[in-house]
């Protein structure tokens, strides 16, 4: 299993200063690349002070300047909100900047909040149909002329300029949740990215027999990487754990209300609901602690062998939900240097004994 970060520029308070915002962002990617960690990812969202991310891959233009190893990941591109031609090109050209390290993630997307105010209010679920037209639009456009008449876009004959440094295109990841998100991933050679919410792990039990099951309807399939986002907060005092659980649920009690139309959003920042919706889980101090990967390093660690044996290629961390900078940064400095390290020696324990194996 290896390891990856979603970062996000979060801002609670409007007298933060938004370039603080930005530059402790860069502290998590710095330390994210020096720890070994495969890939950043960057989300999309609009009109949120949660997410300063109204492009994604214009945050991974910057990104690209500032690191050498690390693969950079778009979390995704919300295909409602796209022109498949605008995403090609600026895709391809991001993977130049990149020197050919873009991961580019594609979705239905998910807040109602956002799709009443760029997708003229659609539901989510009706976004799906724009991936499945999006996706092989998109390998044709790297490829060269296309033209194409279909249900969300139309247009003459054109290709993708630039096209991207890897070939034939960059890895394509899909969010999914649903079996037939699952299903189409694996026909279109797909990798995929699963969020569990702010559910216990049975619901990445749950995830991982969805992708067994679109296995097993596709067989010969190729088995593509899978991501689980967890969000994880590691620490070695108790009062610090304390802590990290009451940001984090603050921050799903915020979050809850995007999943409506109203969203309760004052001038980009969420408020709390009176009631929950209970979309992505409960916010209590113990279902946070159950949906978190929490803990000292040991206890962090012994956590992930159990996601681990889910059959997790990436475990792809999420640090960001409202905890202090410090307390932030400290957290995966932990990660990478404490936890980290214990999955890197038993992957070569395990390389070795199989070259072993074959010697004999």
């Amino acid at each position: 299993m290896k390891f990856s970060i979603a970062i996000n520029m979060l801002r609670n308070d409007a007298s933060v200063d938004v370039r603080s915002v930005w530059k402790d962002s860069l502290d998590l990617l710095h330390i994210a690349e020096e720890g070994g960690m495969v890939t950043a990812w960057a989300a999309e969202h609009h009109g949120l002070e949660f997410w300063h991310a109204p492009n994604p891959l214009t945050i991974l233009t910057d990104w690209a300047a500032r690191t050498t190893r690390i693969r950079l990941g778009v979390g995704v591109a919300v295909a409602p909100y796209w022109h498949p031609l605008r995403l090609a090109g600026e895709a391809g050209l991001v993977d130049v900047y990149s020197d050919g390290r873009l991961e580019l993630g594609i979705s239905r997307g998910a807040f109602n909040f956002e799709f009443a105010r760029m997708a003229n209010g659609i539901k989510p679920e009706e976004g799906r149909s724009h991936v499945f037209e999006m996706v092989p639009l998109l390998k044709k456009l790297w490829a060269g002329d296309v033209e194409h008449r279909g249900k969300h876009w139309s247009f003459p004959t054109v290709t993708s300029a630039p096209k991207p440094l890897q070939k034939p295109h960059p890895p394509l990841w899909l969010a999914a949740r649903d079996p037939a998100s699952f299903d189409f991933a694996i026909r279109n050679g797909m990798n995929i990215m699963s969020t569990p919410l702010g559910k216990p792990i049975g619901e990445v039990a749950n995830l991982a027999g969805k992708l067994a099951a679109a296995l097993d309807g596709n067989p010969g399939v190729e088995r593509p990487r899978w991501m689980v986002l967890r969000t994880v907060g590691v620490a070695e005092r108790a009062s610090d754990i304390d802590a990290i659980v009451a940001a984090n649920m603050l921050h799903g009690k915020r979050f809850e209300g995007l999943f409506s139309t109203g969203g309760n959003v004052v001038n980009g920042f969420p408020q709390i609901l009176e009631q929950e919706i209970g979309a992505s889980g409960g916010h209590s101090d113990h279902a946070v602690r159950e949906a978190m990967v929490l803990g000292s390093p040991d206890e962090v660690a012994e956590q992930l062998e159990a996601y681990a044996a889910l059959g997790i290629d990436e475990f792809c961390y999420g640090g960001n939900y409202g905890l202090d900078p410090a307390r932030t940064r400290r957290s995966l400095e932990l990660f990478v240097e404490r936890v980290m390290p214990r999955f890197s020696s038993r992957e070569q324990r395990s390389a070795g004994a199989a070259a072993a194996g074959g010697d004999a």
